[in-house]
């Protein structure tokens, strides 16, 4: 029995029996879940496949990651931010080292970072010993510092996403939300979305729960938040492999993103100044790690997922 079962299992057997928020279906929930983890997904699936002809062909429920997703085109924020703690330790960092590990919980992320090997002989060569968790915790708080300022900045809708929450909300398909942010951070940055035209029906945070992404539990959540199952009937969006690997995990559809947030890295300006042709081909090269990682569709933007679900609801 493997520790993500365990995880799992005590999540929903905390939640059924201590939550004031605990649903009939919890251990429902579980059992989907536990059956999911049984099979070795394989993300070029079918749709008629994937719903195995069992009539589920309805969309309940998306599941949007944040920065890069649905905000902060290129998700420019966390470098800003990560790149700064860093320097304040006196030890610069590229782009691609900040990005790497991007999607997970934002302190893992940093320690990711920072136990990397690059960096790790830089932060020995600067105050001569290795890194220890001390050190993740101190360039954390420094993280919480800054960020809410950077990133609260960076709250400008990605083209297409407000178009593609009142399609979802003229569907009658709810709202969901994970994110690497803590729920402190998220909590200014969602008046501020709604106000955009972006108000999800919930949001679960990295911070909120015993493990964040890759793990299924912050997805179990919005499940229960959203009353939505089983989970082949709600897609999980996002613009980062750990962000798919949880819908995977959750055993959800999964939709990953190219050319909107973190692994092109391309800023607004940036990708309306290239052509459709190496848009095209930009798009083509970073599609293969989200299929490796069990993603069953790849589009450019969030704006082409309407069409998406257009065509799953009607198969």
């Amino acid at each position: 029995m493997n520790f993500l079962f365990l995880e799992s299992f005590k999540f929903f057997k905390n939640l059924f029996i201590d939550c004031d928020r605990a649903c009939p279906f919890s251990f429902l929930l579980l059992i989907t879940a536990i059956y999911g983890h049984s099979k070795k997904p394989n993300p070029k699936l079918s749709v008629e496949i994937f719903f195995r002809g069992n009539q589920m062909s309805k969309i309940n429920a998306v599941v949007f990651d944040w920065a890069g997703t649905l905000i902060d085109q290129g998700s420019i924020a966390p470098v800003v931010v990560f790149k700064h703690v860093f320097s304040s330790e006196n030890i610069e960092v590229t782009l691609d080292e900040c990005r790497a590990p991007m999607g997970i919980a934002k302190k893992q992320h940093i320690a990711e970072m920072l136990f990397s090997q690059r960096i790790k002989a830089k932060f020995s060569e600067v105050v001569s010993r290795e890194p220890d968790s001390g050190d993740v915790e101190r360039m954390y708080e420094t993280f919480l510092r800054i960020n809410e300022d950077v990133v609260l900045e960076y709250v400008v809708p990605i083209p297409g996403a407000v178009e593609c929450f009142s399609y979802l909300r003229q569907q009658n398909i709810k709202i969901g939300g994970t994110t690497g942010y803590g729920m402190k951070l998220m909590s200014q940055v969602l008046p501020k979305a709604a106000k955009l035209g972006l108000e999800p029906d919930t949001i679960v945070c990295g911070d909120e729960l015993s493990e964040a992404r890759p793990s299924p539990l912050m997805m179990y959540q919005n499940f229960i938040n959203l009353n939505v199952y089983p989970p082949e009937t709600v897609i999980k969006v996002d613009d980062t492999v750990p962000g798919i690997q949880e819908g995977v995990a959750a055993g959800t559809l999964t939709v990953g993103l190219t050319l909107s947030g973190n692994a092109a890295g391309l800023t607004k300006d940036e990708f309306d100044n290239l052509s459709e042709a190496s848009l095209a081909d930009i798009h083509k090269q970073l599609s293969k790690p989200f299929f490796d990682a069990g993603a069953d569709y790849v589009l450019r933007s969030i704006s082409e997922l309407p069409s998406l679900i257009d065509n799953l609801q009607s198969k």
